[in-house]
């Protein structure tokens, strides 16, 4: 995260598209999760106009396999970021397995601002769904509800998390690898610390891949309407500032400790 912030952006200004019209427009079996995220809102399932031929063709050779792609995530709001990072169970997670890690004693706020910045993007620029240059992915089965195994379901927050965790099955890890060959095969870089992410053509993905091109998707707002972006002003600026997010730790530490009290 600290590399990617001082990574060089040149934004294309592309407008952003739905995903959920372009596969019925490209008859491609793709699934779109059908659940809320922060605060209720639905999710946005757009893409930067220049990535859908490459995420529709991962898509039909998902098909090819057997497979079909479920797109869990998309595009995000600076609003939905903000308040993601906010969200009761990802800070009920990351507290637990902190705890875990040592030994049963509870973790300072100081130590718990550390880790959940890493795993939950605090800054527009290192946030790359603000950029409309990432999805977030699970792989199902063809013509079955089941998953494909990776190890864990979308939003594993546990050792299993990262895409090369020493904690899961070799077929876990072989499927992992595969999706994200294939992924790479239509230039989508896949995220070193969420098996269940992609992006291309953003700061994260370009540095990711060595490619030596500033990143030309940047963090955006988007008239919901018309799918125009506006590059943001601050993509460095925090979502939560300080304060908010330190007491956020308070009532998880709270909580935590009133669990442990009852038990």
């Amino acid at each position: 995260m600290r590399n990617v912030e001082g990574y060089p952006l040149a934004e294309c200004g592309e407008p952003m598209l739905s995903l959920p019209e372009a596969a019925r427009a490209a008859g491609v079996e793709i699934v779109f999760s059908d659940l809320r995220t922060a605060r209720g809102c639905k999710r946005i399932f757009r893409l930067r106009e220049g990535l859908l031929p490459a995420f529709l063709a991962a898509a039909r050779a998902m098909n090819r396999r057997g497979w079909v792609m479920k797109v869990e995530d998309a595009y995000r709001t600076r609003l939905i970021q903000k308040h993601l990072s906010r969200r009761k169970r990802i800070f009920d997670t990351i507290l637990r397995k902190v705890t875990w890690e040592n030994e049963g004693r509870l973790p300072s706020a100081a130590h718990m601002l550390r880790r959940t910045s890493v795993l939950v993007a605090m800054r527009p620029k290192t946030g790359t769904h603000m950029s409309g240059s990432a999805i977030d992915l699970s792989v199902l089965h063809r013509g079955g509800a089941s998953e494909v195994d990776r190890g864990g379901p979308y939003l594993t927050l546990s050792e299993r998390t990262p895409m090369d965790s020493p904690f899961i099955s070799s077929a876990a890890r072989r499927n992992r690898r595969a999706i994200t060959g294939l992924m790479a095969e239509h230039g989508f870089v896949a995220y070193p610390f969420e098996f269940w992410h992609y992006s291309a053509g953003d700061a994260y993905a370009e540095m990711l891949a060595g490619a030596g091109r500033p990143g030309r998707y940047g963090p955006v707002d988007m008239d919901p309407r018309s799918g125009r972006v506006t590059p943001m002003r601050t993509p460095l600026r925090r979502l939560n500032n300080e304060s908010e997010f330190k007491a956020e730790i308070a009532r998880a530490l709270r909580r935590a400790e009133g669990f442990s009290g009852n038990r």
